[in-house]
């Protein structure tokens, strides 16, 4: 028997189709949580990731300029790029690789469009709550495509501090990201609670089998355990860990 206030190990998997889906004429969204009109009391969230939703807006379209309030959230595009504006003045255009954070706190308006008159864009957006509620929003975007290349996992967003990321206020989180070679492996982080995300290819995850793009994986005090990229197609990844959990 687990002692008391000590969560068992366990491994849940959850298939791409498997996921909520919102389809309308601009976007297709696949969220790995309850969101929007989708709602499971049982599928609200995994540690202190509240958020992570799979988007592909078409050319010229986009989300158009609406609110958020206490929230640490974290954009990675995977194809295209991604216009930002936000009632703070901070504008940008997100792409592959780029980094971007923006902490919500006691509110901001922000836009995301798709800026090509002909490519659509496919990124992941991802909220995990913050040690403090009531902040100064912020914002936040770095390149990190230098440390990409080198291989492995590389810090995207961290509360702790890791110099190549770009921050978030929540010090009990932080996400990973590794576009990995063909058979490249590595050590998925030993943490309480890991969200293990195929953006693109396909990975085999030590003792919960293959896992193709749109597939995840949450971890609960289930150690660290590797992770090895499909010889043919490689992977690309994101990987949040996180002490701790979302209190409703």
């Amino acid at each position: 028997m687990n002692g008391i206030g000590i969560q068992p190990t366990k491994i849940d998997i959850r298939r791409a189709q498997e996921r909520f889906h919102t389809q309308i004429g601009w976007l297709d969204s696949w969220h790995s949580f309850s969101f929007s009109n989708h709602y499971d009391p049982a599928n609200t969230h995994h540690g202190l990731l509240l958020v992570s939703n799979a988007d592909t807006v078409k050319a010229g379209t986009g989300f158009r300029t609406h609110p958020h309030q206490d929230m640490e959230i974290v954009t990675w595009v995977l194809d295209g790029e991604l216009e930002h504006k936000d009632s703070e003045g901070n504008k940008g255009i997100l792409y592959p690789g780029l980094a971007q954070r923006m902490s919500a706190g006691t509110g901001i308006w922000h836009s995301e469009m798709n800026p090509s008159a002909d490519k659509d864009v496919r990124f992941v957006q991802m909220w995990v709550v913050p040690d403090t509620q009531r902040t100064t929003p912020g914002y936040e975007q770095l390149d990190i495509n230098a440390y990409l290349a080198k291989g492995g996992l590389v810090p995207v967003a961290s509360g702790k501090g890791h110099d190549v990321a770009i921050s978030i206020g929540q010090k009990g989180a932080v996400l990973w990201g590794g576009r990995l070679l063909p058979g490249e492996i590595v050590r998925v982080p030993d943490s309480q609670h890991v969200h293990l995300y195929v953006a693109k290819g396909s990975a085999h995850l030590e003792q919960a089998g293959s896992l193709n793009a749109g597939d995840a994986v949450r971890l609960t005090e289930a150690g660290a355990r590797t992770l090895t990229a499909d010889r043919t197609t490689g992977a690309e990844v994101l990987i949040w860990e996180s002490e701790g959990t979302v209190q409703f």
